[in-house]
This record gives C-alpha cells, sequence and structure tokens, in this order.
C-alpha cells in the first residue's frame, strides 16, 4: 500500500464538506477484454473523475490496448508485472483510488456484461448515507433472467445460497454479483491484503463487511450475454468456494456470537449442536446394534434418541431465524 493509503488507513484522511462534490472513481480489472474494454470505457459517465485500468499480466495486453486507443483523461493504466487474479486487481485497483483520494469507488468488469451507465444508480444510496456498499441484482426483474444461461441461472443459485451462509447477508438476492460500489471510510477499515485474490474475493470481502457491520444495498440491473468466454471455470473452482464459504461461515459465527457478542442466540446454537449431535450418534449406534442383533429398540430407546434430536434441530432452526434478523441496518459510515 502506498505511503498516502497508509495515511488514509490511519484515519489521518479528512472528509470533505458536504457541499464538495463527491469524487468517484471506477476500477476495471482487465484480462482478455481487449474486443470489449473500449465500448465499456466510452460509456462512463461524467459523475466518474478517475478511471483505472488494471491490466493483471493480461496475454493479450489490454493495458497496452488501452493506452493506444483511449484518449480519456481520466484513464490511468495500471500494470501487475504477474497475473494476481481478478481479486487481486481490483484490489491494487482500490489501493490507487484511496491514494488519490476517491471518495466512492466502482467495480466494473470490463468485458461488457455491466451497463456503466448504471454508475449514477450505484452511487446514489452511499451519497445519501443509506448504504456503505451496494452491488447489482439481475435478479430483481424475472425479465433480467431470460438472456442468462442456463448453467450460470443454477450455478449462481447455489452460491448465493453458500455466499448468504458465510457472510451473513441474508436479504441479498444475487450476492455473487461483481458490480459494486463503495464508500471510501469502509474500504479503509477492510484487510486489503488478507481478501482472497482470485474470483472468490466478492464473497470474500462480504464477509468482511458483515464484521464490520456495514450496510449493504442492491440495485436492479440486467446483465448482457453475449458470444464472451467467461474465464472462470466452474469444475475447477467448486470445491474452493465450498471450502472458502465454510470456513467463513465459522469464522462468522465464532466473530459475531461468541468473541465480539454473547446473545440467547449462541445459547441455541450450542445446546442445539450438543442435543442434535447426541441424538444422531446415540440413534446411529442404537440402529446398527439393531440391526446386527436383530433384536428391534425399546420405545424408550427410540425417545431417548428421538427427542434430542428433534429439541436440538428446533434450536438450530430458531438460530437461524435469529442470524437471518441480524442483518446490519445503520450504516457503518454514518457511525464512524
Amino acid at each position: 500500500m502506498t505511503e498516502n493509503a497508509g495515511d488514509m488507513m490511519s484515519g489521518q484522511w479528512e472528509p470533505p464538506a458536504p457541499s464538495a462534490p463527491r469524487a468517484v472513481a471506477v476500477v476495471i480489472p482487465c484480462y482478455k477484454v481487449v474486443s470489449t474494454i473500449d465500448g465499456v470505457l466510452s460509456r462512463i459517465g461524467p459523475e466518474v473523475g478517475r478511471i483505472y485500468c488494471v491490466d493483471d499480466a493480461c496475454p493479450e495486453g489490454s493495458g497496452q490496448h488501452v493506452s493506444a486507443t483511449c484518449a480519456d483523461s481520466r484513464v490511468t493504466v495500471i500494470g501487475n508485472e504477474r497475473n494476481l487474479g481478478v481479486g487481486g486487481a481490483v484490489m491494487r485497483g482500490f489501493v490507487q483510488a484511496l491514494a488519490d483520494g476517491a471518495d466512492i469507488i466502482v467495480k466494473v468488469d470490463g468485458d461488457g456484461q455491466m451497463d456503466p451507465a448504471l454508475i449514477p444508480k450505484f452511487i446514489r444510496p452511499i451519497v445519501e448515507g443509506r448504504a456503505d456498499y451496494t452491488k447489482g441484482n439481475r435478479f430483481f426483474d424475472l425479465a433480467f433472467l431470460r438472456p442468462m444461461p442456463g448453467i450460470r441461472l443454477f450455478g449462481n443459485a447455489v452460491l448465493s445460497f453458500l455466499t448468504k451462509l458465510s457472510t451473513g447477508y441474508w436479504n441479498m438476492v444475487d450476492p455473487a454479483n461483481g458490480y459494486l460500489a463503495i464508500q471510501r471510510k469502509v474500504l479503509e477499515m477492510l484487510p486489503l491484503e488478507k481478501i482472497s485474490r482470485r474470483y472468490f474475493f466478492e464473497s470474500d470481502m462480504l464477509f468482511r463487511l458483515n464484521i464490520l457491520g456495514a450496510v449493504i444495498e442492491e440495485i436492479p440491473m440486467e446483465s448482457v450475454y453475449a458470444d464472451e468466454t467467461s474465464n472462470l471455470r466452474v469444475r475447477e473452482v467448486w470445491a474452493e468456494f465450498l471450502f472458502k464459504n465454510l470456513r467463513n461461515f465459522l469464522k462468522r459465527i465464532g466473530y459475531n456470537y461468541f468473541l465480539r457478542g454473547f446473545s440467547i442466540a449462541s445459547v441455541e446454537l450450542v445446546v442445539g449442536l450438543l442435543l442434535a449431535g447426541f441424538g444422531f450418534v446415540f440413534g446411529a449406534v442404537e440402529w446398527a446394534g439393531s440391526i446386527a442383533s436383530g433384536v428391534p429398540v425399546t420405545a424408550g430407546t427410540a425417545m431417548l434418541a428421538g427427542l434430542p434430536l428433534i429439541l436440538g434441530v428446533q434450536l438450530l432452526l430458531s438460530f437461524l431465524a435469529y442470524d437471518t434478523r441480524a442483518v446490519p441496518t445503520v450504516p457503518l459510515h454514518q457511525r464512524l
């Protein structure tokens, strides 16, 4: 992180007066987007003050292409010496945007699937103080789903549930969406060096935002799916996504319900796990023994296994209901 960015992280930066115009920056990770990046840049409106195109060691030379063809003075090309993944490219752009004094940073992909004309809608909830972080929602209107390939729709549904579980933002409809905007004070509080460097970075950011208590608002949008080739290979990343989402879920529960806070939900979780675990294990052992011996279990034995299991599941469901209602509602940057 640059020296200026470090100063801002330490709290020395002062926000502009309320009447001053907001400085909006756009970060575009560039990897194999030579055929689409010109169109994306041309549609970015005057509300944006700076544009950072981060060439993530692109074999097609996306950064060189932008430098050679784009005459927009707002555009700065940043080159990574080695490929860091989409998350690493975005973090590089975020750090530079903070160092240059941006108040709101928007991330847009360079493949043309995200309409830059929506940027004013993404920054409005942050400017008005309603949210710390905004992200796209492709499911607001069912008509938006028609151009989405079926395999993407199915994969997004599975990923959305895992992301809600790991991040705690149960109110999100499209957590896997990568069109986002964030307020600088909130971004400064994130450990950018620890956020996942590849495709998992969006879910990882949401997990860390929940730990901070940031408020998120979704913006209706429609994605454009043409004949572009996605760099994401589901068969290569599904195990990574599953593991990291489960890891973040356990960390979030530990942080929010035991380390930084303790409530009736914490008790429900512990007692529920103990009762359900005992009932399941005891019942399985007795069932296996009954099959091996040919002697049916008694009603009392069945009750001893079934009752704790039922009570445990009820307590876990009660904890889950509490967790779904514990979504942050007061913007973090307003509290700061």
